[in-house]
C-alpha cells in the first residue's frame, strides 16, 4: 500500500517518536489540521507564545545570574564603581577584566554553533521573514540566549529585547518547519515569536504585537493580526505570573498645564529624531572601524575587543549591561544637565562598541536608554529657560524615549504603544503622538535606511524590493551557484603534496581531513608560501591548517555572500544548510563568474 503523503513528509524519527502515543491515523490528521486550519495556526501561536515567555524568563534569570558571577551585585549598574565582593583587592578595576572573560566564552559559541547570533538580531529575523520564507536555524534560540546572556552580564552595554525577539522567532520558525507549515503560515509564526518575546520581557503585549507587525511582518493582515495577539497574550500572561505585573517605570500623575508646552515637545521630537540617526550612524561606524582593525580569528575577537569595553566601562561604570536603574534615575531626574549628556554619549559609544567587537545584545533598550538622557537633559533645559511653562522632568524622559526609538527604528506605532504601557500612564499620548511623528519624520529626512534595515543594505539587501524579484531578475542564493566541496588535503599531505593540490584550485584555499575523514580546518596559497618563506619545506598538513573562518549559509543572496567573505578576509568558504551541515562550497571567482554571466546552478 502506499505510503500516505503527509504522514510519509514526516521525518521517520518523528513518527517513531509519536508511535507510542498516538495512533498514525490520529497524527495524521493532527499534522493535517495544524497545516491548513484556522485552528492549527491558532494552536501553534499560542505553543510559540507559551514557548517564548519560558525562554524570556529563563533569559533573564541567566543574565541575573552571570551578572552576579562576574560582578558580585545583581545589576551592577544600580552601584557604579563598586568592588566586587569577590575580588575586594581589584576593587573597581575588575570591570576591565569581565568583558573579556565573558567574550572567551560566548566568543567561541557563536562562531562555531550560530553565526547570526551576532549583533543585534532583529534584522536577521526581518530577513528570514522577507527572503527565507521564515527558516531560521533551530540552535538560534538557545546559542543566542546564552551568548547574550554572557555578553550582558559580563557588561555588554545592550540590551535583552532584540535577543528576545530573535530566541522567540527561531522557536516559531523550529515549530513550524517541525510540521512543515507553508511558507505563508511559518512567516506569521515567526512574528508571533517575536511578539511574544517583546511581551514578556517589557510586560507589554500591545506593544510585542505592534512590534511585530510593524517591523516584522510589515503586514496587517486580519489573520496574522489576530495570531499574533493570542501568542502575545499568552506570553505577557505567563511571564506576569512568574515575574510580577508591575509597571516598568512609574511616572506621577501628569497634565499639560500651558499650551505652550506642545511647542516644547515638538522641539523635542525633532532632536530626538537627529539623536535616533545619529546613533545608528555611530554604530556602524563603529563596527566598521572594528573590522578594518581586526586582523586575527572571530572567535577570539570578543574577548581583546573586550579591553576597550572594559576601558570605557572602568571610565563610565553606568554604562555596565543594560542599564535599566541609570535609566530610571535619569527619569526621576536625579542627574545634572551635563552628566546627562555624557550618559547619552557614553551609551551610544559602549553599545557601539560592543556589537563592533562581535557580542550578541539588542539596541532597543539602548536607544530608549538615550531618549531618556536626552529627554531629561531638555527637561532640566526647559526648567531652567521657560520655568512657568516646562512640566516634570520625568515626562521629556519618557517622551525622549519613544521618539529615539521611533527616529532609530522608524516604528511610530510600537514607539507610543511601548511608553504607554510601560508606565500605564494615558495623559502623555498626546506629547507623545506629537514628538514621534516628528521625530520619524524627521529621520525619514536624515536617512533612507532605519537602525535594522540597514545593517541588511549593507549586505546588498534591501527589504523595500519585491521579495520575488531584485533589480528585476530572481534573487540570486548561495545555493544556486555554489560548487561541490573539492577534494580535501589529508592532514599527514607533505608540503609538495599540499601545494600540487592547491595549484589546481581556483581559489587557492582547500580543506583539510584527517586519514579518517574528520575536518580538521582550511588550507591556503597563503600558508604554504609563508612556510617556505620560513624555511619550513618539510612541514606537513596539519602544520598549515587554520580553522575555518567562515562559514556561508546555502540561503543567502550572492551580495551577503561575497560580504562575509570580505568580512573574514577570506577568498573561500563552506556553504551550510540550516542544520550547519555543508553542503557545497562558494569562492570569490564563482560569485564574480554568477554576476557577470548569470546564475547557473553548479550542484544538484
Amino acid at each position: 500500500m502506499a505510503p500516505d503523503p503527509v504522514t510519509a513528509s514526516v521525518p521517520a524519527g518523528r513518527r517513531a517518536a509519536v508511535a507510542g502515543w498516538a495512533p498514525p491515523e490520529v497524527w495524521r490528521r493532527a499534522v493535517v489540521g495544524l497545516r491548513t486550519s484556522g485552528t492549527g495556526l491558532l494552536v501553534m501561536a499560542l505553543v510559540v507564545g507559551v514557548g517564548a515567555a519560558g525562554f524570556a524568563v529563563l533569559f533573564r534569570w541567566l543574565i541575573q545570574t552571570f551578572t552576579m558571577l562576574f560582578t558580585g551585585h545583581a545589576d551592577y549598574a544600580a552601584s557604579p564603581g563598586a568592588a566586587n565582593p569577590h575580588l575586594p583587592s581589584l576593587g573597581r578595576w575588575f570591570v576591565l577584566l569581565t568583558p573579556v572573560v565573558a567574550g572567551l566564552l560566548y566568543g567561541p559559541l557563536v562562531h562555531f554553533f550560530a553565526s547570526e547570533a551576532r549583533g543585534h538580531g532583529v534584522p536577521e529575523v526581518m530577513y528570514a521573514v522577507a527572503r527565507r520564507g521564515g527558516r531560521i536555524a533551530p540552535q538560534v534560540a538557545a546559542v543566542k540566549a546564552l551568548a547574550s546572556a554572557l555578553c550582558i552580564g559580563g557588561g555588554g552595554s545592550v540590551g535583552r529585547e532584540g535577543p528576545i525577539v530573535q530566541i522567540g522567532s527561531a522557536l516559531g520558525s523550529t515549530a513550524g518547519r517541525w510540521v512543515k507549515l507553508p511558507e505563508s503560515r511559518l512567516r506569521v509564526l515567526v512574528a508571533c515569536g517575536a511578539a511574544a518575546g517583546i511581551s514578556a520581557t517589557f510586560n507589554a503585549p500591545l506593544a510585542g504585537v505592534f512590534f511585530a507587525m510593524e517591523l516584522i511582518l510589515a503586514d496587517f493582515t486580519a489573520q496574522a493580526f489576530g495570531m499574533v495577539v493570542l501568542a502575545s497574550v499568552a506570553s505577557s500572561a505567563i511571564a506576569r505570573a512568574v515575574l510580577g505585573d508591575t509597571p516598568f517605570l512609574s511616572l506621577p500623575a501628569f497634565e499639560v498645564g500651558h499650551p505652550a508646552e506642545y511647542l516644547l515637545f515638538a522641539v523635542l521630537g525633532v532632536l530626538a529624531g537627529g539623536a535616533g540617526v545619529l546613533f545608528t550612524r555611530v554604530l556602524y561606524a563603529i563596527e566598521d572601524v572594528c573590522d578594518a582593525i581586526w586582523r586575527g580569528p572571530e572567535w577570539l575577537r570578543p574577548a581583546l575587543g573586550g579591553l576597550l569595553l572594559g576601558a570605557v566601562l572602568l571610565l563610565l561604570p553606568q554604562m555596565y549591561g543594560v542599564g535599566y536603574p541609570v535609566l530610571g534615575k535619569a527619569v526621576a531626574g536625579g542627574y545634572a544637565i551635563a552628566f546627562l549628556l555624557v550618559l547619552l554619549v557614553g551609551k551610544m559609544v559602549a553599545t557601539s562598541l560592543t556589537i563592533g567587537i562581535g557580542g550578541s545584545g539588542g539596541v532597543f533598550a539602548p536607544s530608549l536608554f538615550i531618549g531618556a538622557m536626552l529627554g531629561a537633559a531638555f527637561g532640566e533645559a526647559a526648567h531652567l529657560v521657560v520655568p512657568s511653562v516646562a512640566g516634570p522632568v520625568g515626562v521629556y524622559s519618557l517622551i525622549g524615549m519613544g521618539a529615539v526609538f521611533a527616529g532609530a527604528a522608524r516604528a511610530p506605532i510600537t514607539g507610543v504603544i511601548i511608553l504607554f504601557e510601560l508606565t500605564g500612564e494615558y495623559t502623555i499620548i498626546l506629547p507623545l503622538m506629537l514628538a514621534i511623528v516628528l521625530a520619524t519624520g524627521i529621520s525619514h529626512r536624515l536617512s533612507p535606511d532605519t537602525i535594522y534595515t540597514l545593517k541588511l543594505r549593507r549586505r546588498g539587501v534591501d527589504l523595500g524590493l519585491p521579495s520575488e524579484t531584485v533589480g528585476g531578475h530572481p534573487p540570486r542564493l548561495v545555493r544556486d551557484v555554489m560548487t561541490p566541496v573539492p577534494t580535501p588535503v589529508v592532514s599527514t599531505s607533505t608540503l609538495v603534496e599540499v601545494a600540487a593540490a592547491l595549484a589546481g584550485t581556483p581559489c587557492g584555499v582547500l580543506p583539510v581531513v584527517e586519514p579518517d575523514g574528520t575536518p580538521v580546518g582550511v588550507v591556503s596559497a597563503r600558508g604554504v608560501s609563508d612556510a617556505l618563506a620560513d624555511g619550513r619545506h618539510d612541514a606537513a598538513a596539519a602544520g598549515l591548517v587554520t580553522e575555518i573562518p567562515a562559514t556561508v549559509g546555502a540561503d543567502e543572496p550572492l551580495a551577503g555572500a561575497a560580504e562575509s567573505l570580505s568580512r573574514n578576509g577570506v577568498d573561500a568558504a563552506p556553504v551550510v544548510d540550516d542544520g550547519g551541515v555543508v553542503v557545497g562550497w562558494i569562492d570569490y571567482r564563482t560569485l564574480l563568474l554568477a554576476e557577470s554571466k548569470g546564475v547557473t546552478p553548479a550542484l544538484a
